[in-house]
């Protein structure tokens, strides 16, 4: 299995064509198709479903499109990290993020390094916790910035100075919104918007004192955003962390803390005997120096 192979497999899941496939790459139609009959014949797999207008993936196909979006993905920072290998600092830092309001401090470093390497490049993907992990053991990302608890026997890792906080996103017309702070017995009987990191998070059950499924939990969310828009349109209550979503006096949005006060360390991790390249050295440099000025 060649590299250029996984690119043309991709390339033809992506236009759901051979023909317009074969033209993107510049390649003719019957040398593409050889190579794709090559490839199914290699695994021993049927990868696509051909149609009379379009190519679709079977299910192997589309197990087979994630793990060749991973190597194609990992040769390509692998290629990065070996031209920076001179004496010009320069590449991409590769970061995975949950949503939190503490990617300031990351931003602050990433404003600083560029002023001293303007060659260096970032390359930040959002996910939730778990996909960040996953995506570092992969080694598709140098550093994850998460939330959730994670093995510390496996990762390096550096506290950040501030703490995220859990609380309720609701419009400020909301019944909810006249109440301080919200308390586990307040949503009993709310519609409820809750990230999906929730039900394997040990401090909001904690909190809740109740399992999930008594909760009137009517959708799940990735990303904040998203989740403020089911909020606008009044279909229920969002549990997030604070500073994610604008909630100042010209929102129609307001925040409401958690009472007893639940918040979260946010920590910067790396994996225990990574080689880092220079553009990934200097912003682990740059960040604890940021860490120790926020102390």
């Amino acid at each position: 299995m060649e590299i250029r192979v996984l690119k043309y497999f991709l390339a033809v899941a992506r236009e759901q064509s051979i023909l317009g496939a074969a033209k993107y790459l510049h390649l003719s139609q019957p040398t593409l198709s050889r190579q794709l009959k090559d490839l199914e014949e290699e695994f021993g797999k049927q990868l696509f479903i051909r149609g009379t207008k379009k190519i679709t993936l079977t299910e192997d196909g589309i197990l087979f499109r994630k793990r060749a979006e991973e190597i194609i993905n990992l040769v390509s920072k692998t290629e990065t990290e070996m031209s920076s290998l001179n004496n010009d600092i320069s590449g991409c830092v590769y970061l995975g993020t949950a949503e939190t309001e503490n990617i300031d401090i990351i931003a602050k470093c990433i404003k600083k390094l560029r002023t001293s390497y303007p060659n260096i490049q970032f390359n930040i993907s959002s996910d939730d916790g778990e996909d960040v992990l996953d995506n570092l053991d992969k080694g598709l990302i140098d550093f994850g910035i998460i939330l959730c608890p994670f093995d510390k026997s496996k990762y390096h890792y550096i506290t950040l100075p501030s703490k995220d906080i859990w609380g309720i996103l609701m419009r400020k017309d909301s019944p909810l919104a006249k109440l301080d702070y919200i308390t586990p017995k307040d949503l009993l009987d709310k519609p409820l918007i809750v990230s999906r990191q929730v039900p394997t998070a040990s401090e909001i059950r904690d909190w809740l004192k109740i399992d999930l499924d008594k909760l009137n939990i009517i959708t799940y969310y990735n990303l904040v955003y998203n989740a403020s828009i089911l909020v606008k349109n009044n279909i229920g209550y969002a549990l997030t962390l604070d500073g994610l979503i604008d909630t100042s006096d010209s929102s129609i949005f307001t925040f409401k803390p958690l009472y007893p006060k639940l918040d979260l360390e946010i920590n910067v991790i790396w994996k225990k005997y990574q080689v880092f390249s220079k553009p990934a050295e200097k912003f682990l440099n740059e960040l604890k120096k940021e860490i120790d000025t926020e102390f």
